[in-house]
């Protein structure tokens, strides 16, 4: 391969000496090498196994692998929080296989998030178990594992490797093919627990609460086996899936080599309306000197909009520099299986010298040793940020984190705020399994598993009065004590654990004959599919000639345009209920249920590179009723005359406040920010008043509006700061939004808006 001799440690010292690149940086970290700390085998370890570890050149354990080990074997649930690239497979292996030739009829049951990392992940577990004289059978169990393969799963395998969807569809509704396995259950590993939160941490508590269940009506009752990335409360999250109490191991032994992290903010180039280049831009413009020089990369992008742009550019400069455009490739959701092994495959071969990924492999998916990490934008948690700078400098080696700013406030706030990013921990996993919408779906899974007693409980709660109400609906029928599904449906295939929409919309490009290239959630397709979209796949642009709504199906054609589109929703809200209800400074804050009606109502056409508006045009689609929770926060009448006392506009002041509250918000909270909307009202319906609505976009919230509703005070002040120490001068991206869109008072009348709240 025809490999630059720059090294990663040439092209840094060049960017240092580089003033273009050195007067935008905020923070140059450099992050020492850490030795490792070892352990021998434990003393109860078959020579069998320490024989096959050494021969993989493992010696002697981690000491967190050693400690896990322990604790599984004493019988504890455990929970492992160590970085990428730590280990952390060997901590549930272990104890598992050494369990396994001890008692060869022992059962285990893998989950990892996505199958990928399923598939990815067994080819380690095999290759130990194939080499054991005992036979320890381990198998892949997915939608993509042929029937005749399905049966000696169910009958003969020890370990079984699969995923939360397959789980809750394939496994559980048909438990009775399963009896070899429930009955000889002793361990369930879930690893990268950090992922279960919000909507997909809702739904996979509910389907551990099945599982448990269908295990003691077999008579087992399995130990659990967690791994995770650095969050806040590890051991709440897990405790809170498993219902059950567990031991947190969250010291790390493994070593790592020297990482620089550097924080990179795009130069302003106009001061007046705050503009600062676009992250994207100066992202391809960065990442090009690795790529140029034969240095693997992956660049993460916050959105699939954004990563393809960016694979776009990226096979652009490649031309430009005589080498092959397919040593760039694009990753994200909605790409077929396929497409995604393949390059799994070729990064791993180094086959591919530079990816553009959503958070897609920011999982531990076996990509091999990256040197470069860029992160076009924020990536919405300190969590998620560590986690992607993880997946460069897997080996000993050097290796660098470069983190580029977008105009986001969330963005501008952590770039200004290198202290607050390394010296805060990460934000705590939310999750609310007894969401009615959600605890309602599974309820229905479970009762059509096992019929349900009248005092039976579903987690915490004795679900009696759900149970009924299904009775009343036709979904079940009650004999004595006990209720039975009735219904002819099968409710599993109507759950989908990764959105609060199960349906999805399917692409078909029609160019030369129609072929299915991709998918996409209910909600996204409202926005990126609707007719005369661009949709962008792999950096091929598709004209949406049609979006049949009912069918749910897209139909779109490849063209080649200098212009993507971005669409505009408009919302309405009407409050339910009220749950609490509190005086704030000089306001009110409340929280509660609410109905959000949104309807995508037109787009724009943006000019790649230069980013300019070349038209718009309408959108029309039915509109979509959500039932959810929310907080809001309720302005006094008064502020209104104060402000126009000092000739300020108190209306762009609630617009600066929404946007600046819908933005920072997910620094408190373990989200995206498309997890939660913010929508200002200057005459609430509901409150009579001025008001700004912070929701939960999800049917039946997940608990983001409740914790917000808490910390009040603090989104406030964070708020404030982001806006004063913005340097725009009436409004720009980074702070209130666009001076354009909020107009020319909106900075200033926000700020003395948030004033008043902290009593200046």
């Amino acid at each position: 391969m025809d490999f630059s001799k720059k090294t990663v440690a040439d092209v840094l010292e060049s960017l240092k000496r580089n003033p273009a690149f050195t007067r935008n940086v905020t923070e140059w970290k450099i992050l020492p090498a850490q030795a490792g700390i070892y352990k021998d085998f434990p003393s109860d370890l078959s020579p069998e196994l320490s024989k096959i570890l050494q021969k993989r050149g493992i010696g002697k354990l981690y000491s967190h692998q050693s400690e896990s080990y322990e604790w599984v074997r004493s019988g504890k649930n455990v929970v492992v929080v160590t970085p990428t690239a730590s280990g952390k497979t060997l901590c549930y292996n272990l104890p598992v296989l050494q369990t396994l030739l001890e008692k060869p009829d022992t059962r285990a049951l893998y989950l990892f998030p996505t199958k990928a990392l399923s598939q990815d992940q067994v080819a380690e577990l095999k290759g130990i178990a194939d080499v054991l004289e005992q036979d320890v059978k381990t198998y892949t169990f997915d939608g993509d594992t042929p029937a005749d393969a399905r049966r000696t799963i169910r009958s003969s395998g020890h370990i079984v490797v699969t995923n939360p969807d397959m789980l809750h569809q394939g496994i559980l509704p048909h438990h009775t093919k399963w009896i070899k396995l429930f009955e000889n259950l002793k361990f369930v590993v879930l690893d990268e627990i950090h992922n279960y939160r919000g909507v997909f941490g809702s739904h996979m508590a509910n389907v551990i609460r099945r599982l448990k269940r269908i295990c003691e009506f077999y008579g087992t009752k399995p130990q659990f086996i967690c791994s995770s990335a650095t969050i806040a409360n590890p051991g709440e999250l897990a405790s809170k899936i498993l219902e059950e109490p567990i031991a947190v191991i969250d010291k790390n032994g493994a070593p790592g080599g020297t990482k620089h992290f550097i924080f990179y903010n795009p130069p302003v180039i106009d001061q007046k309306l705050g503009i600062r280049r676009s992250v994207v831009n100066e992202t391809s413009r960065w990442s090009q000197i690795f790529l140029q020089n034969g240095i693997q990369t992956i660049v993460f992008a916050r959105s699939r909009l954004r990563v393809e742009i960016l694979v776009t550019y990226l096979k652009e400069i490649m031309r430009k520099a005589h080498k092959s455009p397919d040593l760039i490739r694009g990753y994200r959701g909605g790409y077929l299986p396929k497409q995604r092994r393949e390059i799994e495959k070729g990064l791993r071969e180094g086959k591919i010298w530079g990816v553009a990924s959503t958070n897609a492999l920011e999982l531990g998916i076996d990509i091999g040793q990256l040197d470069i990490c860029i992160m076009a934008g924020y990536p919405g948690t300190i969590a998620s940020t560590w986690q992607q700078a993880g997946r460069a400098g897997r080996r000993q080696g050097l290796s660098a984190a470069l983190l580029v700013a977008s105009s986001a406030p969330m963005d501008q706030y952590i770039i200004n705020h290198p202290n607050y990013f390394f010296e805060k921990p990460p934000e705590s996993g939310i999750i609310d399994p007894n969401n009615l919408v959600i605890l309602m779906s599974h309820l229905k899974c479970a009762a059509f598993e096992l019929p349900f007693k009248k005092d039976e409980k579903f987690g915490p709660n004795v679900v009696v009065e759900i149970l009924e109400y299904l009775e009343e609906n036709g979904v079940l029928h009650r004999e004595e004590d006990r209720f039975y599904w009735t219904s002819e449906i099968y409710p599993a295939e109507e759950v989908s654990l990764r959105s609060a929409s199960p349906e999805n919309f399917v692409i078909i490009d029609t160019t030369r004959e129609n072929r299915v290239i991709g998918e996409m959630d209910l909600f996204s397709a409202a926005m990126l599919l609707h007719d005369e979209a661009i949709y962008i796949h792999e950096s091929r642009q598709y004209h949406v000639d049609r979006l049949d709504w009912d069918r749910r199906k897209a139909y779109v054609r490849e063209v080649d345009t200098d212009y993507y589109t971005d669409a505009q929703l408009k919302t309405n809200i009407k409050v339910l209920d009220v749950t609490d209800r509190k005086t704030t400074a000089a306001g009110e804050k409340a929280w509660g249920e609410v109905s959000v009606t949104t309807v995508p109502t037109m787009f724009k056409k943006i000019k790649f590179h230069t980013h300019e508006n070349l038209g718009w045009g309408k959108i029309e689609l039915p509109e979509l009723e959500m039932h959810t929770t929310s907080y809001w926060w309720i302005f006094p009448q008064r502020y209104e005359v104060l402000l126009r006392e000092e000739g300020l506009d108190f209306g762009e002041g609630l617009y600066g406040i929404s946007n600046v509250l819908a933005n920072v918000a997910p620094l408190y909270i373990m989200s995206d920010p498309k997890d939660i909307r913010s929508v200002p009202m200057v005459r609430d319906p509901f409150n009579k008043r001025p008001a700004v609505y912070i929701y939960d976009n999800y049917p039946g919230g997940v608990g983001f509006s409740e914790k917000l509703f808490e910390i009040h005070a603090q989104l406030v002040q964070a708020a404030y700061d982001v806006i004063r120490k913005c340097p725009c001068e009436s409004g720009c991206p980074s702070c209130v939004g666009p001076m354009l869109e909020i107009g020319e008072k909106g900075k200033v009348s926000a700020l003395q808006i948030l004033e008043f709240e902290l009593g200046r």
